[in-house]
C-alpha cells in the first residue's frame, strides 16, 4: 500500500492494518516483554473495550503516566481507537504540574501500573498531586461522574491499590461492553479530531497544552519516514520517552512500513547495545547526544557495531555531528528540527545530501510544510542567509495551545505562521540552519552570542563529552558565558584549560568566563534544563 492511501486515517488504524497484514511480526519490542501486531491489536481492543464501560465518550480526556512499556502503548491505542483524546503526562512531572495537566485538560480517567522509573513511584506521586482523590480509604473503584470532576484512576498492577482499579478489574470490566461497540466508535473518529495532548513545560509558567489532531500525529512520521529511505519490516530502535514526539515520530514512521519499534524502559548502554545487535536494528531514533555519546563511548561499541543501521537520527552543533558520524561509519548520520507542536521534526535533512549537508543544516521542510526566517522584532521575512526567528506552518503544525488565548496571540503571525523561538537562517535552497534558542542568545557587552556556538566549539576539545553555556549575570558586559562540561570516559581536565583552549580561536566575547564540570545533567523530558544550570551557577556566584 502507497503511504498516500495511509495518511489520511487515524493513529489507530495504522496497528490495525499492521495486525491485518503480518500479525505475527514483531510490533513493540522492549528488553523484558515484545507484543506482536497481533497481539498489540487484542491489548488495545481491551482497554478500548473497558474504557467504554466505565463511560468514556469520544472526545473525553484519558491521560497516561507511566514509564515506557507495552501497557503504555496498549493504552495509547486503544484509547485512540474508540476516540478519545490521550493526554501523555511527562513523566519526570512533579505532583504541582500534574494537578494542573488534570486540572487543565479536563482528564476523567488516569492510568499508571507499577513500574518505577528513576526512583519515581507513579502511584504515590498520584497520591501527592491529587490528594484525597487516592488516599487509603478512598473507595477501590471510582468511575467518571461518581464525584463531578475527579478522575478514575487505574493502576494496572496485579495488587489493590485503594483508591484505584488494578489490572484484573479493569480489565474485567471489558466483559460488560460488546466488541462491536469498539468498531462503532472507531469509524466515527476523524482525522480532523485531536488525538493527543502533550504538554511543554516553562522556566517559569505552568505547562501548556498542544493538542495534535490525527493528521498532525502522525504526519512527520510518515514524511519523514520516506525522506529516511524506511522500508518494509524495519527495526527502529528509539529509548526516548513514549510520552513525547521523539517516540511518537519514528513509532508512526515504523508502523507505516509494517516495522518493528525496538524501546527501553531504563536506559543503559550496555543494553542498549546488546539489543540494537540482538534485534537487528535497521534504522535509530536516539536524537540527543546524551544518548549517543553514552553509545560511543561503552566499551562493548566499536565501528562495526552499528553495521546493520542504515540511518541514525542525532541533533546538536555541527561539531560534535561531525565527531559522531565519524564514529559510525556504516550508518547515515541526518539531523531534524522540530518540536512538540509541529508533531516531531518538522525540517529534516536527506539521506542522500553531503556530510556538510547532513551536519551544518537541518535540511529542508518536510513535503506538506512551510518554513520562513523572520525578524524577531518586526516579523518580516528575512532574505536567505540572514538570521532571524524560525517560523512554520503547514500539515504538520498544531492550531495553537489549549486554554491559552493570550500565549496563542503571541505565538503565531497572521496565516497561520508558528513562531518557534528558535532562531536559524535559511539558504537559497531552503535548508534550514538551527542557530540556537532566542532565550538562550547571551548579550554579552552589546554582542549578540549564541550559547549553541560556544557548545558546538566546546565539543572539539579531546575531553569533552558534551558541553552547555548559559548566561550569568555581569556588572560590566551586563552577561558572560558559562560553560557545563561533560567530560568524555577517563579524561581529564581542569577550567583553566578549557578557558585557555579558547583563546586565539574563537572572540573573547565568546570565551566562558567559568567552567564547571558535571557528571550528570538535570534533565526534562529529553532536553538539559538550563535554567536549572544557570540558577546554580548564579547562586554559587551570588548573582542574581
Amino acid at each position: 500500500m502507497k503511504m498516500s492511501e495511509i495518511t489520511n486515517k487515524p493513529f489507530a488504524e495504522l496497528l490495525l492494518r499492521g495486525a491485518a497484514k503480518h500479525p505475527q511480526r514483531d510490533c513493540i519490542v522492549l528488553p523484558d516483554e515484545r507484543a506482536t501486531y497481533g497481539e498489540m491489536e487484542d491489548r488495545a481492543r481491551q482497554v478500548s473495550r473497558s474504557l467504554i464501560a466505565l463511560g468514556i465518550e469520544p472526545g473525553d480526556r484519558v491521560g497516561i503516566l507511566m514509564a515506557n512499556c507495552l501497557d503504555f502503548a496498549s493504552v495509547l491505542f486503544g484509547a485512540s481507537m474508540m476516540g478519545a483524546v490521550v493526554v501523555l503526562y511527562n513523566a519526570r512531572f512533579k505532583a504541582r504540574e500534574i494537578a494542573h495537566v488534570t486540572t487543565d485538560s479536563g482528564v476523567r480517567i488516569i492510568i499508571t501500573n507499577n513500574i518505577i522509573e528513576q526512583h519515581t513511584n507513579y502511584v504515590e506521586l498520584l497520591r501527592r498531586a491529587l490528594p484525597g482523590l487516592a488516599e487509603p480509604d478512598a473507595s477501590p473503584v471510582r468511575t467518571p461522574g461518581a464525584a463531578a470532576g475527579l478522575p478514575t484512576l487505574v493502576n494496572l498492577s496485579p495488587d489493590h491499590t485503594p483508591g484505584f482499579l488494578n489490572r484484573a478489574a479493569f480489565h474485567e470490566l471489558s466483559s460488560a461492553c460488546p466488541a462491536e461497540s469498539v468498531d462503532t466508535r472507531r469509524a466515527q473518529v476523524d482525522i480532523n479530531d485531536i488525538a493527543v495532548m502533550m504538554y511543554t513545560s516553562g522556566t517559569t509558567a505552568m505547562p501548556k497544552g498542544c493538542p495534535l489532531n490525527h493528521v498532525v500525529l502522525q504526519h512527520a512520521g510518515f514524511v519523514g519516514g520516506e525522506r529516511l529511505g524506511l522500508m518494509e519490516g524495519d527495526v527502529m530502535w528509539g529509548p526516548l520517552p513514549m510520552f513525547h514526539t521523539a517516540f511518537l515520530q519514528p513509532l508512526v514512521g515504523t508502523l507505516a512500513v509494517g516495522g518493528t519499534y525496538l524501546s527501553m524502559t531504563h536506559f543503559e548502554a550496555g543494553r542498549a547495545l546488546a539489543m540494537i545487535r540482538q534485534e537487528g536494528a535497521t534504522a535509530m531514533f536516539p536524537a540527543f547526544p546524551t544518548i549517543t555519546m553514552q553509545l560511543l563511548n561503552h566499551p562493548d561499541y566499536n565501528d562495526n557495531t552499528f553495521a546493520s543501521v542504515r540511518v541514525v537520527i542525532n541533533v546538536g552543533p555541527p561539531e560534535e555531528l561531525r565527531a559522531m558520524q565519524k564514529r559510525m561509519p556504516h550508518t547515515i548520520q541526518v539531523t531534524v528540527f522540530g518540536m512538540t507542536e509541529t508533531g516531531g521534526s518538522v525540517a529534516m535533512c536527506e539521506t542522500t545530501g553531503s556530510l556538510a549537508q547532513r551536519i551544518e543544516c537541518s535540511g529542508p521542510a518536510l513535503p506538506g510544510n512551510e518554513i520562513q526566517i523572520r525578524d524577531v522584532n518586526t516579523g518580516a521575512r528575512l532574505p536567505a542567509g540572514e538570521p532571524g526567528e524560525i517560523v512554520a506552518r503547514g500539515r504538520g503544525v498544531f492550531a495553537g495551545y489549549f486554554n491559552s488565548p493570550e500565549k496563542n496571540a503571541v505565538s503565531f503571525y497572521d496565516g497561520g505562521w508558528f513562531r518557534t523561538g528558535d532562531l536559524g537562517t535559511m539558504d537559497t535552497n531552503g535548508h534550514v540552519a538551527f542557530r540556537g534558542r532566542l532565550k538562550d542568545m547571551l548579550k554579552v557587552g552589546g554582542e549578540n552570542v549564541a550559547a549553541v556556538e560556544i557548545e558546538g566549539f566546546l565539543a572539539t576539545h579531546p575531553a569533552v563529552n558534551l558541553a552547555q553555556v548559559v548566561a550569568v549575570p555581569d556588572d560590566k558586559y551586563g552577561e558572560v558565558p558559562a560553560a557545563f562540561i561533560e567530560l568524555a570516559p577517563g579524561m581529564s581536565a581542569t577550567e583553566q584549560e578549557i578557558i585557555n583552549f579558547c583563546r586565539e580561536e574563537i572572540a573573547s566575547f565568546k570565551i566562558p568566563r567559568f567552567v564547571r564540570f558535571v557528571d550528570q545533567w538535570p534533565m526534562g523530558a529529553t532536553k538539559i534544563l538550563k535554567y536549572e544550570l544557570r540558577d546554580r551557577i548564579c547562586a554559587e556566584l551570588g548573582k542574581r
